[in-house]
């Protein structure tokens, strides 16, 4: 696209945006680029699609056609796209994590008298609906509920076979973020059903009576009789805001004492909804004598009381979606003292959307998005880079890691026409090997930002218009193993070093002549110098290795050394995944050691979801457990991150790594062993015997990682909890993500080990508040918004702690089963008992009441506050160490004053020096 073909395409966007009402983003498909116009029904600002999409062909109705008289003016035209297997619009700028309500519209232009297409409806790489058309004489639409994941939503046709596929209008609304809270992250709500209940008029109400334009549909049945009002309906409780023109209209039944019903059938019983019934009262009430107040029962059960509010809508929500049966059934029926029947004003039916699939990694997407839009890149680029993996855009090649979204590791842009000089965008795909820019029109000096890309091994900027020098910069990109600069206007001569790594033939490299300063020895590559090395040396391989050998060994001490010292920063570390790049031989063992040890694997202490661990004894007599991995692909990649950590991290709570077996598919973990097994066993054994006692469970809570460090003569002691080692203690930090009393294990002396290191995630600088990854963690422990979101942060171990410190509290599992089919989790458990103010409701039953009253609500606010929804709501893991070493102290100070303390228990400790505060 050439410059000024870029701008009017900003321009036409930056229009919309101008003139459209706040929030609004309304698109009329097939109408002649540059035109745009505003409804006369709606006041709505409508703009051509031109600036939204790059392919397909504009339809309209014959204006003599008598149908097209009487549509809406978005109805009267389409765009159809005859070519390609998948078309996408644009829909932008929308605000990135902000929730929308999206439509499409269809109105079939039978322009070549055929039959109304069906195909394939997505948004982004998820699939949102099949459209196919009852009636293709009526218009009709999709509509769903989403939360933007960047700053533009992809609305994609795929053509099934069955047609060419068209749209006549595409809208987006923005919503306040307190409505439809199902939608989030992970999932999106398909519009099924937005009925306006008792409406005997054949208008749809929508904007400007409904401020987030959706269509309410007039709906009755022959059972109800309609009433309504001419008063104002108020929305006082704010999140879902129906129209005050819906909520004007209501259906009750037609005989006083009966029942109201909707229903429908689900096409699949897997199906999930969610469903939201709105009510306002016409009538005050005055006390029992015009009392309304009626049952609203889901398929015959789950039913409560609703009293609806005179003038003022409220509306009742599914929580958690409905599901599992075809038929559904939703009803309202009079409660014993009510005198009035119930009443119903609205309705809304939504099919829950699960998001599968992980989007390309968000730096990597604005940055080829800006490339494609800078060169006016004129190849199949919509919607997502690198998913689904058919319509991969052409040139890239993505790489796919189920623990990560997809990032471009190859960009292929070679004879594409590009012009200007060597975008900075380019610099921004930072896990890119190889970029092939040749046979272009690219000009200027070859820009430094290239420097960054670390990972780069295959660099073509051949047959351009390139000035300058070589520059040094090149040689130090350690796995660069081909550059081709020939063919282009530069001048001076190729660096040494990179001359250097060509004689070693570690790059190919291609120049022009005129670049060297060495005879060719008619060499093919003149700056090569192959045909005239010197015979081969040892000399420099062996420097080569023992500098090599001795840098690996210095950056290993160097990571080791830092993550002792709790505040020095480091470098980040870089686990780029290379055939070959574990090596642990200094602790390796082989397979027939690992028999030996295991006594041909004869003890099992533990199950995991990728292995089992068996009880080992060395040849020295000390005891160590051996995690066996299982073959499954993801217990590889957790081994290879476990054992790297391990390898580095050195503290008193964290399970001491002894060393690894990978011996071809048998790989293993030796580890110490921790004869008292997991806590979470612990805490669920019936013997009295193996009951924990109040204050044995405050110090596990401090010592899920606590550490000692004697920094003076003086005999300093810093106190960190585990976390706080992981969190603060290394730079960047390192998140465990799988923080559970299943991975807390006690020795014999109740000594509390943080284990299971093979989900941990090392935060980088760039990510430095947060980074988006694929959700991973344990169903009861995982942080509510990491799980929404996928944005994992140092808060996300601190809310899976405080689940924990739930379980010494109570004794009872992160997952509370309720009755045979109902469970609950143990957060939501003690949120509904602490309100009765009486916390040994909630304390361990095994406990005997034998703790401190005091301690024990400090406890249970520490562990409230850490499993606040929001992360900003939680402490930090330092602030909770100081909160319970101070519970700790409580129960200290108690048991000095009794005399029950030992001075053993006092050493243990979180401190030598022990503060007794006033009773709370």
């Amino acid at each position: 696209m050439a410059m000024a073909e870029h701008l009017f395409f900003l321009f036409a966007i930056f229009a919309a945006v101008v003139v459209a009402q706040p929030g609004f983003i309304s698109i009329d498909c097939g109408i002649p680029e540059g035109f745009n116009y505003t409804d006369s029904e709606t006041g709505i600002f409508y703009t051509s699609d031109a600036g939204f999409v790059r392919s397909g062909e504009n339809r309209e109705f014959p204006s003599s056609n008598l149908v097209a008289s009487s549509l809406k003016r978005q109805y009267r035209s389409m765009r159809s796209f005859p070519d390609g297997e998948r078309n996408c619009y644009t829909v932008r700028p929308v605000l990135k994590g902000s929730k929308y309500f999206v439509r499409a519209s269809f109105m079939y232009v039978d322009y070549d008298k055929q039959i109304a297409p069906e195909f394939d409806l997505y948004v982004g790489i998820n699939l949102w609906t099949r459209v196919s058309l009852a009636n293709a004489s009526l218009p009709s639409w999709k509509e769903i509920v989403l939360v933007a994941t960047m700053d533009f939503i992809p609305v994609c046709l795929v053509n099934t076979g069955s047609g060419e596929p068209f749209i006549s209008a595409v809208e987006a609304r923005l919503l306040k973020d307190s409505m439809y809270k199902a939608a989030s992250y992970n999932q999106s709500l398909l519009a099924e059903s937005i009925y306006d209940a008792g409406s005997t008029s054949e208008q749809i109400i929508r904007y400007p009576d409904d401020d987030y334009d959706r269509f309410w549909l007039p709906y009755t049945d022959p059972s109800w009789a309609s009433i309504s009002t001419s008063l104002t309906v108020e929305n006082l409780y704010l999140g879902f805001e129906p129209p005050s023109a819906v909520m004007r209209t209501a259906a009750t039944p037609m005989n006083a004492n009966g029942s109201l019903y909707f229903n429908w059938t689900a096409n699949d019983p897997n199906t999930e909804f969610h469903i939201f019934r709105h009510f306002a009262d016409f009538q005050k009430s005055n006390g029992s004598t015009s009392l309304r107040e009626f049952y609203c029962c889901n398929n015959g059960d789950s039913c409560f009381a609703h009293e609806p509010k005179y003038l003022v809508a409220s509306t009742v929500y599914t929580t958690s979606p409905m599901t599992g049966v075809r038929d559904y059934s939703i009803s309202f029926s009079k409660t014993e003292k009510s005198v009035l029947p119930p009443i119903l004003n609205a309705f809304e039916i939504y099919i829950v959307l699960t998001l599968n699939e992980t989007a390309t990694d968000e730096k990597d997407v604005y940055a080829i998005t800006s490339i494609k839009d800078i060169y006016g890149v004129e190849k199949n680029w919509m919607a997502d880079p690198c998913l689904p993996n058919k319509y991969m855009w052409d040139g890239l090649t993505c790489s796919y890691d189920d623990d990560n979204p997809p990032r471009i590791i190859s960009l292929n842009l070679s004879s594409s026409g590009l012009s200007g000089k060597i975008d900075a965008s380019i610099g921004n795909l930072k896990l890119i090997q190889s970029l092939d820019l040749s046979k272009n029109k690219i000009e200027g000096p070859i820009p430094p930002f290239l420097a960054t890309l670390t990972s780069l091994e295959h660099l073509d900027l051949s047959q351009n218009n390139l000035t300058g020098t070589v520059p040094q910069f090149l040689a130090a990109l350690i796995y660069l193993s081909y550059l081709n600069l020939s063919h282009n206007q530069l001048s001076g001569s190729v660096p040494i070093s990179l001359v250097d790594k060509s004689r070693t033939e570690s790059l190919t490299l291609s120049v022009d002549p005129n670049l060297c300063n060495s005879p060719s020895c008619n060499a093919t590559d003149p700056c090569a110098l192959k045909s005239c090395k010197k015979s081969p040396s040892v000399v420099v391989p062996v420097v080569v290795a023992v500098a090599i050998t001795t840098v690996a060994i210095g950056i290993a001490v160097l990571i080791w050394f830092k993550c002792r010292r709790p505040r020095a920063a480091r470098p980040n570390p870089q686990y780029i995944k290379r055939e070959g790049s574990f090596n642990l031989d200094t602790r390796r063992f082989s397979y027939d050691e690992i028999v030996t040890v295991t006594n041909n694997f004869q003890r099992v202490i533990g199950k995991g979801a990728f292995g089992t661990v068996y009880h080992g004894q060395m040849k020295d007599g000390n005891e160590v457990a051996v995690k066996m991995l299982s073959q499954h692909a993801q217990a590889s990649v957790e081994f290879q991150t476990e054992a790297q950590l391990l390898m580095t991290l050195h503290h008193r709570h964290l399970v001491r790594f002894i060393g690894y077996c990978a011996d071809g598919d048998k790989k293993a973990l030796i580890l110490e062993y921790m004869a008292k097994g997991n806590l979470g066993k612990l805490l669920s054994a019936q013997d009295d015997m193996e009951t924990l006692s109040w204050d044995q469970r405050l110090r596990i809570g401090l010592d899920v990682s606590q550490v000692r460090i004697n920094l003076t003569s003086l005999f300093y002691i810093s106190l960190i909890v585990g976390l706080e080692y992981l969190h603060v203690g290394c730079k960047p930090p390192i998140i465990h993500r799988d923080v559970k009393a299943a991975n807390i294990l006690l020795n014999e002396n109740l000594e509390a080990k943080l284990a299971d290191f093979g989900i941990c995630k090392v935060f980088t600088d760039e990510y430095y508040t947060h980074m988006s990854t694929q959700v991973k963690g344990t169903h009861g422990y995982l942080d509510p918004e990491y799980f929404s979101s996928h944005n994992l942060n140092e808060k996300s171990d601190v809310y899976s702690f405080g689940v924990v410190l739930l379980e010494l509290i109570t004794g009872r599992p992160a997952i509370i089963q309720i009755w045979d089919s109902q469970k609950i989790g143990l957060v939501e458990w003690v949120s509904c008992l602490i309100s009765g103010g009486d916390v040994r409701n909630i304390m361990d039953p095994k406990l005997q009441a034998e703790y401190d009253i005091t301690s024990a609500w400090k406890a249970l606010d520490i562990s409230i506050s850490c499993t606040q929804p929001k992360s900003v709501q939680r402490p930090s893991i330092s602030s909770v160490v100081a909160e319970l070493k101070d519970c700790l102290e409580l129960v200290i100070c108690k048991d000095r004053s009794s005399g029950m303390v030992t001075d053993e228990f006092v050493a243990r400790s979180s401190s030598n020096s022990i503060y007794c505060p006033l009773p709370r």
